[in-house]
C-alpha cells in the first residue's frame, strides 16, 4: 500500500492518494465492507462529474429519509441577548433565538470588537457535558480547548449552540430528552434535531451584517465532532468541515444511542462513507486520536478520495492521527485553526 505520510509533531497525517496493490495490509479488514461511491444503480462505474451528482442525489435521499429530516424554520432568528461581556477585544453574547418554531435555542456568540470587513464565521459544536458550551466558549475553564473562544480571538465570527440534551435539562436523561423531541417528530432521529438546530445556527450566522456568508464553516470535539460531520454534508452553506475524534465509522463510536442514529442504524445496510461523500469537495479535516478515530478511519478517507478526485480536489480531504487518545492534543488543537485559517 502507498501512503504519503507527512509527519507533524507528535502526530502524522495521511493526505492526498492512497494506492493498494494488494491486500496484505491489514487496515484493509475495515474497507471490506465499504462498497464503491462510483457506481450506479445498476452497478455500473461512475466516471464523470455529472454522473457522481446524479449519484449524490440519490445517497441525500436515503440518508434524509432514514434521519426523518426537520423541516427548515423559514423565519429568519431574531436574537434576544441575555448576557454579555468584552474579555480580550471580543464581543461574547449568551443569547437565545427561535429553533423549531415555538422553542428557543441558546448559545453564545462571539465576534471581534472593532470589525471593519465582513469575516468569516464557524458554528462551534460543544462534546458532551452540562458545562462544554461555556468551555468552548472560553466562559469557564476546564480540560476541554475553548476552541470557538480562540477562534474569535484569531477574526472568527463564532456561534457555540446548545446541544438539545441539554436544553432545559433539568434532572432528564440524554434517553428522556429524546422521547420529548420524538413526541414532536416521532418519524425523526436524535441526530436529525441535531442537525436542525446546527443549521439554524447557521441561519444566525447568515443573518449577522459582519458575516461573510461564502466563508462559513463547522468544527466539533466528540458529540460535537458527530454535529460538524453531518452538518458539512448536509448544509451546502457550510463550506469547510473539522471533526475532531466523533467516530466516522457507525461500529467506531456510540452512533446507536436514541439521541444519534438509534439501533435502527445496524439494519439500515449503509455506511458513513456515504454521508462522508455528500461533504466533497468541501476542505474536511478528520481529526483522530485512535480512539474514536485514526488509523481504522483510512478506508473512509479511501472510499471517499475518488469522489474528491472528480472535482480535482484531493487534497480537501485529510485524515490526522496524532495518537493520543479521545482529547484535543494541542497538536490536533493546532491543526483546527490552521484548517480553518487556510480554506476559508
Amino acid at each position: 500500500m502507498h501512503r504519503k505520510k507527512f509527519l507533524k509533531s507528535s502526530g502524522y497525517a495521511f493526505a492526498g492518494l492512497y494506492l493498494s496493490s494488494g491486500l496484505k495490509n491489514p487496515l484493509f479488514r475495515y474497507q471490506a465492507g465499504l462498497p464503491a461511491l462510483l457506481t450506479d444503480r445498476l452497478g455500473n462505474p461512475i466516471t464523470s462529474l455529472s454522473g457522481w451528482i446524479e449519484n449524490r442525489k440519490i445517497i441525500a435521499g436515503r440518508w434524509s429519509d432514514f434521519l426523518g429530516l426537520l423541516d427548515p424554520n423559514p423565519n429568519p432568528p431574531k436574537l434576544n441577548i441575555l448576557i454579555e461581556d468584552r474579555p480580550d477585544g471580543l464581543i461574547r453574547q449568551f443569547i437565545e433565538y427561535q429553533g423549531e418554531p415555538g422553542l428557543t435555542v441558546n448559545a453564545y456568540l462571539l465576534k471581534p470588537q472593532n470589525i471593519i470587513n465582513k469575516l468569516p464565521s464557524v458554528v462551534a459544536l460543544h462534546s458532551t457535558s452540562d458545562n462544554q458550551m461555556k468551555f468552548i466558549a472560553g466562559v469557564e475553564e476546564g480540560n476541554i480547548v475553548a476552541l470557538g473562544y480562540k477562534l474569535a480571538q484569531m477574526g472568527f465570527v463564532v456561534i457555540c449552540p446548545m446541544c438539545f440534551l441539554w436544553c432545559d435539562k433539568g434532572d432528564k436523561t440524554y434517553e428522556q430528552q429524546v422521547v420529548l423531541f420524538q413526541q414532536r417528530h416521532p418519524k425523526s432521529k436524535g441526530m436529525a434535531k441535531m442537525l436542525f438546530d446546527a443549521q439554524r445556527a447557521v441561519d444566525v450566522l447568515t443573518n449577522l451584517e459582519e458575516v461573510d456568508n461564502s466563508r462559513i464553516g463547522a468544527m466539533g470535539h466528540s458529540l460535537g465532532g458527530k454535529e460538524a460531520f453531518y452538518l458539512g454534508a448536509f448544509d451546502e452553506r457550510v463550506k469547510v468541515i473539522v471533526s475532531n475524534e466523533g467516530g466516522i465509522g457507525i461500529d467506531f463510536s456510540n452512533w446507536d444511542d436514541p439521541w444519534y442514529l438509534g439501533k435502527e442504524i445496524h439494519s439500515f445496510n449503509h455506511q458513513h462513507h456515504e454521508v462522508l461523500g455528500l461533504c466533497a469537495p468541501k476542505p474536511f479535516l478528520l481529526i483522530g486520536g485512535d480512539s474514536a478515530d485514526g488509523e481504522k478511519s483510512i478506508p473512509y478517507i479511501e472510499a471517499v478520495l475518488p469522489v474528491y478526485n472528480l472535482y480535482g480536489m484531493p487534497k480537501n480531504i485529510e485524515l490526522f492521527n496524532h495518537d493520543q487518545g479521545h482529547n484535543i492534543a494541542p497538536i490536533a488543537e493546532k491543526r483546527t485553526y490552521e484548517w480553518m485559517v487556510n480554506n476559508l
